[in-house]
């Protein structure tokens, strides 16, 4: 019995796992020759989204913040310290390109992101860049 609790309980915790990561919306807008996916996070602040939203849409901005060419890019941010603060990213919102797929730009920029974060919730990814 105490095996069929255990198991019921991991299994209620993944599950409300998944259903917190599925909750965040996401924008996807074409630009050029990408794909860029914006995370809605509810910790994103009105100018961080607009400021991801300018990135997401313009390609000379998404040039500012992702400087490859060519891959797969991400940026990440803690939940505790945002993504910019006076109008410039902070020293944890991390950004990386020229990744060769999706899944290692996301591990690598949650690492980075993770390594620079100074406590509180570990970080997410807030913006996508693939290839289309």
């Amino acid at each position: 019995m105490r095996s069929y609790l255990a198991l019921t309980a991991v299994f209620v915790a993944a599950l409300s796992g998944m259903a917190s990561a599925q909750s965040v919306q996401t924008e996807v807008s074409e630009l050029g020759k990408s794909r860029v996916t914006v995370h809605l996070h509810p910790f994103l602040k009105k100018d961080e989204l607009a400021t991801l939203r300018v990135v997401a849409s313009h390609e000379e901005a998404l040039k500012l913040f992702v400087t490859g060419k060519k891959g797969h890019a991400a940026i990440a941010a803690s939940p505790r310290e945002g993504f910019l603060r006076n109008g410039v990213p902070v020293s944890s919102a991390i950004a990386l390109s020229e990744l060769p797929d999706p899944e290692t730009a996301r591990r690598d920029v949650l690492n980075a992101c993770n390594a620079a974060r100074k406590g509180g919730p570990e970080c997410v990814v807030i913006l996508e860049v693939a290839p289309r």
